[in-house]
């Protein structure tokens, strides 16, 4: 078991998690940067409660570090009476470019830096983009803030951090983790690949613009890791029709059909039901299991964004 008080734990907080077109399209919710800032010090005050003695964080622009910080000082203040020592903030030295880079080039230094496990703040793309770039190694603790999450999970912060915390520190072993499922995106052989943590898509649409799915009609594919009836997103379409936790071995790949053609309709949730289509065929995909998907001219995968 390491010394916690030499322990370091990482934090990618996403200041543009939960800020997206669909607040203008869908009356989605906010997640304002003020409430992302008191999550991290929460998850500090957790990681202090079991002894973690540093945290290094990927800077955080539009207000969100600024949050962090005077809550930090706040807490410095009455802390001194009541003597809690709260872990040494250190912020990764890097350029800013607020895009999925600031992600990739904080994780690069943490791994440097052989940190002991990970909390993520965002959405389904912020945790995608980690889970590509981070070690298959280290623990990563994934917090919901961004829309409609269908793999990070809304957890209270400071609960959060005394669990990461007692990873880190080797306090509980392996039996408290569990291995995700991922899924490996390519094209046409090349050993470049992208990946999904939930779902991908074949979309039919020519323009990304603002990397939103507007019209379902142009879905004919969906591949899923796991699939939840009462999730929001895609991924609920495999889940009225076969659900798969994330505990499955198996994911599964769904053929849709046009909605002009279709004799069994699926009403799925989202913010404005949504009729996908006719389902021409479920299949179970297996580990290791390779899924050639069929688009149209100019279609395009999709798995997200994040950054």
């Amino acid at each position: 078991m390491a010394d916690a008080g030499t322990v370091t734990v990482g934090v990618i907080a996403n200041p543009a998690s939960g800020r997206d077109i669909r607040r203008l399209v869908s009356g989605a919710s906010v997640f304002d940067n003020g409430e992302k800032g008191n999550m991290v010090y929460r998850f500090m005050v957790g990681l202090a409660a079991v002894g973690v003695g540093r945290v290094l964080m990927m800077p955080a622009a539009s207000g969100l570090y600024d949050s962090l910080e005077r809550t930090l000082r706040a807490a410095g203040r009455s802390s001194v009476e009541e003597k809690r020592p709260m872990p040494e903030l250190e912020l990764v030295e890097m350029t800013v470019r607020h895009t999925a880079r600031d992600t990739i080039d904080a994780l690069a230094e943490m791994g440097r830096r052989s940190v002991a496990a990970i909390v993520v703040l965002g959405g389904d793309g912020t945790s995608r983009v980690v889970a590509r770039h981070c070690s298959a190694d280290t623990p990563l603790c994934t917090l919901s803030t961004g829309t409609n999450n269908a793999f990070p999970e809304m957890r209270e912060a400071t609960v959060a951090g005394m669990a990461t915390g007692l990873v880190a520190t080797g306090r509980v072993g392996e039996e408290a983790l569990r291995r995700e499922k991922i899924l490996r995106v390519g094209l046409n052989g090349d050993d470049r690949h992208d990946c999904a943590l939930v779902d991908v898509a074949v979309n039919s649409e020519r323009f990304v613009g603002a990397r939103a799915l507007w019209r379902p009609r142009n879905i004919s594919e969906i591949v899923v890791s796991s699939a939840r009836p009462d999730a929001v997103g895609l991924s609920s379409i495999a889940g009225l029709l076969e659900p798969t936790g994330r505990d499955a071995p198996h994911g599964l790949h769904i053929r849709l059909a046009p909605p002009a053609t279709a004799e069994t309709v699926l009403t799925v949730p989202s913010p404005r039901p949504r009729r996908p289509g006719r389902v021409e065929e479920v299949s179970r995909v297996e580990p290791g299991e390779t899924v050639a998907l069929s688009p149209a001219p100019g279609a395009s995968p999709w798995t997200g964004s994040g950054r």
